[in-house]
């Protein structure tokens, strides 16, 4: 077991709570984050915070960590006329603002631990270019852009690499999979002919925050069902 806990900001749901779980499961220390006070079973302490809002309360972040996930995110699914100045600022602050806050106040920690990590999220839609993800798109394209540059600057004491995945199935896409003909026409937009589940994710998550991805940082996986580069 890692002396380290792995620290998961959005553990108590969808990927965020996938990847704590299967930290767990592998034997490893976790701490979560969440607004709410669901947490996986077996975590070492879970921080009741909202991290957009508050950012993490610094005392209780250990001194030495061998990882930090960020997991919120948010769907914003408009056209261009109908999306919001509220709507960019809403995706900004969720999706990247969060994500630089907490990047900011587990760097130190991070960097006393050998062979530590960190893993944001972004979309396929970013590599893409979708209708109506404008807000999305542009909010995930800058965590893209602060992963590769925390790589860059935290490099060699910490790994920096961000996931894409494409639909999966989460509370948050509820209302895009609320009926088995949406379901089926989503799944079939994908070359693997099926929608992604948290549990696909945080396989990859998995890998990108332990030792087993010890030689990966900079980069931005797709974790799409090949939608991302088959045809």
């Amino acid at each position: 077991m890692d002396s380290a806990p792995f620290l998961i900001i959005g553990g108590t749901s969808g990927i965020g709570r996938a990847t704590a779980e299967r930290l767990i499961q592998q034997g490893h220390q976790v701490i979560t984050v969440g607004r709410g006070a669901d947490a996986p079973s077996g975590v070492m302490d879970h921080i009741v915070a909202d991290v957009v809002q508050h950012g993490i309360p610094t005392d209780r972040i250990p001194t030495h960590l061998a990882g930090m996930a960020y997991c919120p995110g948010s769907i914003v699914l408009k056209p261009l006329r109908s999306t919001t100045l509220d709507d960019l600022r809403s995706a900004l602050e969720v999706n990247l603002v969060g994500a630089f806050r907490c990047a900011q106040a587990t760097s130190e920690s991070l960097k006393r631990t050998p062979g530590s990590a960190m893993l944001f999220f972004s979309t396929v839609a970013v590599g893409q270019g979708m209708p109506f993800h404008t807000a999305i798109a542009a909010a995930k394209g800058g965590v893209e852009g602060l992963a590769r540059s925390l790589a860059a600057e935290l490099a060699p004491h910490v790994r920096v690499n961000c996931i894409a995945p494409s639909l999966t199935r989460t509370a948050l896409s509820d209302k895009l999979l609320n009926s088995p003909e949406k379901e089926k026409s989503a799944a079939d937009r994908h070359p693997m002919k099926r929608i992604g589940t948290v549990h696909d994710i945080a396989a990859v998550a998995q890998l990108l925050l332990t030792p087993e991805g010890s030689w990966i940082s900079g980069q931005v996986i797709g974790v799409d069902g090949g939608l991302s580069v088959l045809r």
